[in-house]
Parts: structure tokens; sequence; C-alpha cells
């Protein structure tokens, strides 16, 4: 059976990544495809457990390499429990976040060393790369501007716009780098006119 494919969405929070994510699958699904989504942290029962210790806004005193261990021990499960074996069965596998978010928001945002990083990647998934990356590039002081009034945020929501702006200019770096996998959205556009921009990606690397 032919592998199935890895489909990663990034952004800074609030860009709008999530729901483009849910829409690929709904459009996916309405051809009879097989897919499967997740989110990260989570996507299963001990990485869910990893996730509310990651997002505890009460947890302020997390030192930047136990943030980045931690990301990288919930997507080892989630590799080896649930993405491994969906892309073995030949299902396109689609995640709301994976490795670039932690290049991005522990390697850029945090300063931990790259090397570090990259050696985190190495251990917790391998050689295991997407087939393609959606990149939702926005402002973040805009993409604040979009959550609710209500909502209460989490500990990384939480950090200052400078941090953001160092994760930001840390996912064009890596886009950059890999020009290949990566395509970069301006996410300060309508829904609707990103959504058909990744479908029109997405037809061709599956032949639809």
């Amino acid at each position: 059976m032919k592998r199935g494919y890895l489909i990663t969405f990034e952004g800074v929070d609030f860009s709008g990544k999530s729901l483009q994510a849910k829409k690929l699958v709904y459009q996916l699904e309405r051809l009879g495809r097989r897919v499967e989504i997740f989110r990260e942290p989570g996507g299963t029962a001990i990485s869910e457990k990893i996730r509310r210790l990651l997002l505890d806004p009460s947890h302020g005193e997390m030192y930047p390499l136990t943030e980045l261990l931690l990301y990288s021990a919930s997507r080892a499960q989630l590799v080896q429990e649930k993405i491994l074996p969906f892309l073995a069965q030949g299902k396109t596998v689609i995640c709301d976040r994976f490795l670039d978010s932690s290049t991005a928001y522990q390697g850029y945002g945090r300063n931990i060393p790259l090397e570090l990083v990259q050696q985190a990647h190495s251990l917790a998934i391998g050689n295991l790369r997407p087939d393609i990356t959606f990149l939702l590039d926005i402002d973040p002081v805009f993409a604040f501007q979009r959550k609710s009034a209500n909502r209460q945020l989490d500990r990384l929501e939480s950090e200052k716009i400078e941090f953001y702006t160092r994760v930001r200019q840390g996912y064009l770096k890596i886009a950059e780098k890999e020009k290949k996998r990566f395509v970069v959205l301006d996410a300060s556009h309508p829904p609707e006119e990103i959504q058909k921009k990744i479908w029109s990606e997405i037809k061709k690397i599956l032949a639809i």
C-alpha cells in the first residue's frame, strides 16, 4: 500500500491555521479520502496530559528546555501511536502544528540553540517530515486582535508580542530554508481566499 501524506499547518496563535486545517479535512472527506487530523501538543491520551502541563497558565516557572522536551515527548507519542500507523495505512494525516512549531517557538522564540532543537526532533520523530507545510503568516499584533474578548489565554498565548515577533521571524526563516516543503500564505486575507490557495496546492500533491 502506498504511504499516505503528512500535511501540516503552522503559524503564530490566532493566525487561522486551525480553521484552515479543519476546512481541508472537510474538503478531502467529501472526495472520499481517508483523513486523520491531530493538534499539537495532543492527539493521544498521554500527549493530551502533556498538553495540559504545557499550557497551564500557573506553570510560569517552566524552563525553556523543559518546554522543548515536553513538546518533543508529546510529539514522539503521537508519531508512534497514531501518525506512522495511519500513514502506513495510506491515510492522509493533517497536523495542526508539528516540528516547525518547536523550531519557531522554542528555538527562535525562547532562544534555545537550534542544534539542540534539531537533536530533540531527531529523538522524537526520526527522519519523518511533512510532505507539505502551510505557513499562515501574519503580524502577531493583528493576529491577537482576532481573539474573542472572553477567551482566557493559556501559558504560551500570554507571552509578550516581542516573543511572538521572534516566533514569526523564525517561521519565515525556516520557510526560506525549505522552500520546496513550505507554502507561505498571507493570513490577513479572507479565509475563503486562503482556502482556495491551499486547495490549489493540495490538488497538485494528491493529484486530485
